[in-house]
């Protein structure tokens, strides 16, 4: 094994050794082995990069958007020349499989070059005044610098998700990832200066979030936070926030519900809800966790989806016939044991997993099998409480209001699925569920020409599509008088 690589802080353009001394092991979740190491940044490097970013933003802005766009398309292209580099990143980093990180380095660069065809749209209004010779100009200008804060189960394509339009709008950027993944993200340092970005217009910090992320929200430099992670954190920000009004966009915790009508595809439906349970182990905010089918359905749906679910391979994330990796931390694992154990004792039966597999490759690593858990009851606590890893819960249900009412029985409103052929029944879901993403006859899986919108406890402000590239405009409005 050859000796990790060890990253700096990216601030204004170079890289920078910590002041505290002090680094981060970054661990493979398959091994246990370190991957890399990152800085321990402290409060005064996030006040250097803010400043920096700043400075840069005076520049930054007054170039034409389109120009913009022309230095991210080669970040863009950066980025697909080292695609196979960062893909493997991704799975020692995270544990991903590497046909997921593939896909996640392909999104990253779809995600910048999405915000780039923006580049010509970012218009204003003119309004007609009450008084006359008057008319009235909104136009969309930049917030100023940024603060993005990432969660790590996609860590590089969230950065592209918000470095795409934050910059594109004339923004400037201080990202912060989280200490679990950070390297693929630090790897866009290289990039973005290879690409000639100008300094200080993207910039990267590694370090604590309690000390460090604090710095770079309360700051007064800081015009908008943009972050993706768990509620509690979400909530912790909106606070820090507050003192300067700073614009927040949050998306946070999911408890998808993957609704089975009795008219459903079967078959169509099983693989949906295996791949929206399973995929990236069960680590993706709108995964289905929590199942309802219908009982008139129920047995021939469950036979298929269980035995789909013990037919799914546990191994090496980099092998090409592996259906699912590890979970990202031994803290990840220990929640994922919790869950089992506090549901069996709950009454839930175990159908399928529920522990670490065995076999001397799983000695070593974060792993867990997929597991699927019935006899569940809705005021069960793996109905609520947010797994984010392989454990579905599966209940029937007999009539639409019931669904519907166990379905907004949740704190979050983040994704729900349905399966049905019937319009009624899907015009009637479109009313009544409480979800600011609802995909039907199809699972999980955002577009970027959409809007990724949570209610509830699942966030606020949203991401993608031209609503999404709104949250990283302020406006400004101009009342113009004329001589007749």
């Amino acid at each position: 094994m050859t000796d990790p690589k060890e990253y700096q802080l990216f601030i204004d353009g170079k890289w920078i050794t910590s002041a505290s001394g002090d680094t981060i092991d970054v661990v493979n979740p398959s091994t246990e082995e370190i991957v890399g190491r990152v800085q321990n940044g402290t409060v005064g490097e996030a006040q250097m990069a803010l400043e920096a970013a700043e400075r840069a933003q005076k520049s930054w802005k007054k170039l034409p958007a389109r120009q913009r766009a022309e230095l991210l398309y080669k970040l863009v292209d950066e980025i697909k020349a080292n695609a196979d580099y960062l893909a493997e990143l991704l799975v020692k980093e995270q544990g991903k499989l590497l046909k997921v990180a593939k896909m996640e380095v392909a999104v990253t660069a779809s995600f910048i070059e999405y915000a780039c065809e923006g580049a010509r749209r970012i218009e204003g209004d003119i309004i007609p005044s009450d008084n006359p010779n008057e008319q009235i100009w909104i136009q969309k200008i930049p917030r100023g610098v940024v603060v993005a804060i990432t969660a790590w189960n996609f860590p590089l394509a969230l950065a592209g998700r918000k470095l795409g339009p934050a910059l594109i709008a004339g923004n400037t950027v201080v990202i912060k990832p989280t200490s679990e993944t950070p390297l693929s993200t630090l790897e866009l340092g290289y990039l973005a200066k290879k690409a000639g970005l100008p300094d200080g217009v993207l910039n990267i910090l590694t370090g604590p979030g309690r000390a460090m992320g604090n710095a770079l929200v309360e700051s007064p430099i800081t015009k908008m936070v943009t972050m993706t992670g768990s509620t509690p954190v979400g909530q912790q920000i909106a606070r820090n926030a507050a003192q300067n009004l700073t614009h927040v966009q949050l998306e946070l915790g999911g408890k998808a519900p993957f609704i089975v009508f009795e008219d459903a595809d079967i078959d169509a439906a099983v693989e949906a809800a295996l791949h929206s349970r399973f995929d990236n182990c069960g680590q993706v905010c709108t995964c289905n966790e929590r199942m309802y089918v219908h009982e008139g359905i129920y047995e021939p749906f469950m036979e298929k989806f269980i035995a789909k679910t013990k037919a799914l391979k546990v191994g090496d994330p980099m092998l090409g016939d592996t259906d699912m990796g590890p979970k990202v931390n031994a803290s990840e694992l220990k929640h994922m044991q919790h869950l089992v154990e506090i549901s069996l004792k709950e009454g839930a039966t175990l159908a399928t997993g529920g522990k670490r597999p065995e076999g001397s490759q799983f000695e070593k690593g974060y792993w867990f099998e997929p597991t699927v858990l019935t006899d569940v009851k809705q005021d069960m606590t793996i109905v609520h409480e947010e797994s984010f890893g392989p454990i579905l819960p599966v209940l029937k249900f007999k009539t639409f209001d019931e669904v519907v009412g166990y379905a907004n029985d949740c704190e979050y409103g983040l994704a729900a699925m349905v399966f049905t052929n019937d319009m009624n029944t899907i015009m009637k879901c479109n009313d009544e569920l409480e979800y600011g993403e609802i995909y039907v006859n199809r699972g999980h899986g955002e577009q970027h020409q959409g809007f990724h919108n949570g209610y509830k406890l699942s966030g606020s402000g949203g991401e993608d599509g031209k609503y999404g590239f709104e949250q990283y405009l302020e406006k400004k409005t101009f009342y113009i008088r004329h001589k007749a």
